[in-house]
């Protein structure tokens, strides 16, 4: 018997990084797993790659009607919906001054009006039933970070979303909450490295420097947190904010 036998989880963005950590092990605990990216073919081709029953499906989620037809779509061919993690997200980085107003909107739609989207389209069914389950992607970067105006001010949103969701959902049996990575190894942190001029090595090594416990983190990491997050051990938790940065923003 796995944790999560007989439910269903859409991960967004899942087709790699961390959403694939968290999809695989929702999967692992028995869960029936849609995975959805706005490639349909990536979704597929990682939903292939996950043990028991998983469908990828293609979607952008900062359209709300493409955000409807997913969710019914993962409900009509998984037979429900139970978790939610919207974890799709993009980064434009530039300073203030340099950024386009298209920087700005693709981050904001994608992070807020992606999570709004499919929070919406979600939580219809999991009022009806009166259970489920939404996490959140923020970012230790929602505390502020030179050339991530948009992207930092996304993150803070997806904090005071989750807040009100915990408020206005949880007298429905749907608990809300957010996990704010730090650092990461990812193709996208790796990308980053590349594009400063330094090593992956190097760049991780000086991330795992500025915290605590001087190792970088994985998706694992994450995935780790949203198990527990959409567990029934989590059922008096909600609103929160958990930062999982290896202590980074203690010091």
């Amino acid at each position: 018997m796995g944790r999560f036998d007989e439910r269903v989880a859409i991960v967004t963005g899942a087709a790699r990084g961390i959403g694939l950590a968290v999809a695989t092990r929702f999967a692992e605990e028995g869960a029936a797993v849609a995975v959805l990216d706005l490639d349909e073919s990536a979704a597929q081709e990682a939903a292939s790659t996950l043990p028991g029953k998983a469908v990828g499906v293609g979607c952008d989620v900062a359209s709300v009607a493409g955000a409807e037809a997913a969710v019914e779509r993962v409900v009509g061919e998984l037979g429900g919906v139970h978790f939610l993690v919207n974890n799709a997200g993009i980064t434009r980085d530039n300073l203030l001054f340099k950024m386009s107003e298209e920087d700005w909107d693709l981050v904001m739609g994608v992070h807020l009006k992606g999570a709004f989207a499919m929070t919406k389209a979600a939580q219809a069914h999991f009022v009806k039933q009166r259970y489920g389950k939404v996490v959140n992607l923020s970012s230790v970067s929602a505390l502020g970070n030179r050339g991530q105006a948009n992207y930092s001010a996304a993150k803070m949103g997806i904090q005071g979303f989750t807040r009100t969701l915990g408020i206005e959902l949880g007298p429905f049996g749907v608990n809300a909450n957010a996990i704010a990575p730090g650092f990461i190894a990812t193709d996208m942190t790796d990308a980053t490295a590349a594009r400063v001029g330094m090593s992956v090595e190097d760049f991780r090594a000086a991330a795992a420097d500025r915290n605590p416990v001087k190792r970088v983190g994985f998706p694992e990491d994450i995935a780790a947190v949203a198990a527990f997050l959409c567990s029934d051990e989590s059922s008096y938790v909600t609103g929160q904010t958990l930062y999982v940065d290896g202590g980074a923003t203690l010091v």
